[in-house]
């Protein structure tokens, strides 16, 4: 009988070959050791039956009934070689290996820690199988592991921090964007946003948003000296460039709308996705001085860090947009980001509410500002993820706010506050908390609603 342990010119090789694949196999393709068996093979003969009369004849004998062979109560598990055991890991994992073989991987796995750790490996990616469970991942799964990347190997040239929440906001809608099918991307969209007093809106779908997005990074594209896919380039879906784009984000994509031939599709991912790469590379290795760089959006500019960041949100904002057409979960964006974000909307708000008193849709300055008195101001406070106190000047943009001069106080939670400055939560209904001049606090939430836009 040939076994594992034999040494008559066959070695676990050999053996290993004939014992997979196939069947359970047969008593003789192992030495069990104690396990009886039958006769020598020069005493084997046909399967045992009643014995033929008659006398003898010389010459070999007749073979005749085998002796039942003693009753055992367990064989040994098999000793397999190591290379055969790790192969059956997989069969293992899924319990579609016979008994001996799974004795004898469970009698390997505590002396052998590789195949230990690839056999808990593989029972874990078993359970994933299991049809009870979600296999909607986390939203923030791609934050979590690249933060834990890279907080134990730092990236050779690091993305700036003022780029980060761009990067981190790209990411997540990008991961949304895989995840949906064909026609999901035609399902219609409703954007939001105010005009003067008043909520307007512009349906279009999940298609058209993201040319949205890549039309208004454009404008970040051509103050950094790149190609804008839009009006210089390939086009979001192979159309070519389009001629006479205007600089105003509202304008420039109804341009870009008007002049597609035939709705988008799915093909615009790939160009948006290219340029948010394009610019995220660019600033990283640009070094000192580049975050003042001015990026004009036609009647205001604002300096290329603030320009990431208000695309970081509009980014998230219409992120939120799209998952809500296609149900999908969407996180706020992490308490840090989230905070500069809504940094940029307090700083933004005294020279929009100054634009708002020359357009005569806020009340008049009441105090003259010198430099001994700033003003007035009003003490906005974002509570929850991302908060903090601001203090908004009241009577000129060029002021700074000052608790000792607040006249009213706003408290709002930090994703409502977003909410409003996205033109998505009417400004009569936004704040929680309201103290104070009841004229200041309605002139800034209306100014705070007038920085949404398309």
């Amino acid at each position: 009988m040939t076994g594992p342990d034999d040494t008559n010119g066959h070695d676990d090789e050999v053996w290993g070959a004939r014992r997979i694949p196939g069947p359970r196999a047969a008593a003789d393709d192992f030495d069990l050791g104690a396990v009886p068996t039958a006769a020598p093979a020069q005493a084997s003969g046909p399967e045992p039956g009643p014995a033929e009369p008659g006398p003898a004849e010389p010459g070999p004998a007749e073979p005749g009934p085998e002796k039942e062979p003693a009753v055992t109560t367990a064989a040994p598990a098999p000793v397999l070689p190591h290379r055969i055991l790790k192969s059956l890991l997989g069969a293992w994992a899924l319990a579609a290996c016979s008994a001996e073989e799974a004795e004898a991987i469970e009698v390997h796995l505590p002396g052998c820690a590789a195949c230990a750790d690839e056999a808990l490996r593989l029972r874990d990616a078993v359970g994933l199988l299991h049809t009870d469970r979600s296999l909607d991942l986390d939203p923030m799964l791609r934050a979590r592991v690249l933060e834990g990347c890279l907080s134990r190997r730092p990236a050779k040239i690091p993305v700036p921090e003022w780029a980060a929440p761009y990067d981190a906001e790209t990411a997540r809608l990008d991961a949304l964007l895989r995840d949906i099918g064909d026609a999901e991307w035609h399902a219609p969209v409703r954007l939001k946003w105010f005009e003067g007093e008043r909520q307007v809106n512009r349906k279009t779908t999940v298609a058209g948003v993201i040319g949205h997005l890549m039309t208004v990074d454009g404008l970040v594209s051509t103050a950094l000296g790149l190609d804008d896919p839009l009006s210089g380039g390939t086009g979001a879906r192979g159309d070519g460039p389009v001629p006479g784009l205007p600089l105003a984000p509202t304008a420039r994509t109804e341009t870009y709308w008007s002049a597609a031939r035939r709705p988008p599709t799915r093909a615009v991912r790939g160009p948006w996705r290219d340029q948010s790469h394009a610019l995220i590379r660019t600033v990283s290795f640009a070094g000192r001085g580049v975050d003042e760089l001015s990026v004009s959006y036609g009647d205001f500019a604002l300096p290329l860090q603030d320009s990431l960041l208000d695309r970081a949100f509009e980014c998230w904002v219409h992120g939120g947009d799209i998952a809500d057409a296609v149900d999908y979960p969407y996180e706020a964006p992490s308490a840090a980001h989230l905070h500069r974000m809504i940094d940029l909307a307090a700083r933004l708000l005294p020279a929009a509410l100054a634009g708002r008193r020359t357009a005569g849709l806020a009340a008049p300055a009441r105090h003259l500002v010198t430099a001994g008195s700033p003003g007035r101001s009003l003490h906005l406070e974002i509570e929850g993820s991302g908060g903090g106190n601001w203090y908004i000047a009241l009577d000129s943009p060029a002021a700074l706010g000052s608790p000792d001069h607040a006249v009213a106080q706003v408290a709002l939670d930090g994703t409502e506050f977003c909410q409003l400055v996205a033109g998505h939560v009417s400004p009569v209904e936004a704040a929680a908390g309201q103290e104070g001049d009841r004229e200041a606090i309605r002139d800034v939430l209306f100014t705070a609603a007038s920085l949404s836009r398309l």
